[in-house]
């Protein structure tokens, strides 16, 4: 494989993120999120990203993420090819009223960040006892034709 050194759009590629923004506060990361059984599963790619560069908090109802990767490359290193996206990465994530954030686990694995919200107690379905007012069997009198 032959890496160039020179790319000719390298500077529209520069300019275009100026333009568009993408070069300023956090970026987004992509999500995969489900629900299995009673509990739910949110996913988030952080490729590259260093475990100790995340920021993990919960506020009521509402996750924040936020992560940082840095390029591998140091001062005084004479840059190839830089395509990766660095920086700041932000998402917020608004959990509903049946979800319990307070018991929200969270694990890294290979630049996979893994939620697990259980369903809250008080949303799980439950089964309701149904009492019964009646005084046992009562006699129903129906009115008769007379044939005749």
């Amino acid at each position: 494989m032959t890496i160039l050194r020179f790319d000719p759009f390298q500077e529209f590629d520069r300019l275009s993120r100026q333009m568009l923004g993408s070069g300023r506060g956090p970026r987004s990361m992509p999500m995969e999120a489900y629900r299995r059984g009673d509990q739910f599963f949110i996913h988030l790619d952080l490729p590259g990203v260093n475990p100790d560069n995340v920021q993990l908090t919960v506020e009521r109802n509402v996750v924040a993420v936020r992560a940082e990767r840095r390029p591998f490359w140091q001062e005084g290193d004479e840059v190839l090819v830089d395509e990766t996206p660095q920086g700041t990465f932000g998402r917020q994530l608004f959990l509903g009223d049946n979800l319990d954030a307070g018991r929200l686990e969270a694990s890294f694995d290979q630049g996979i960040l893994t939620l697990t919200v259980p369903v809250a107690e008080q949303a799980k379905p439950r089964r309701i006892q149904v009492s019964s007012q009646s005084r046992g069997p009562q006699q129903v009198e129906a009115a008769g034709s007379e044939s005749g």
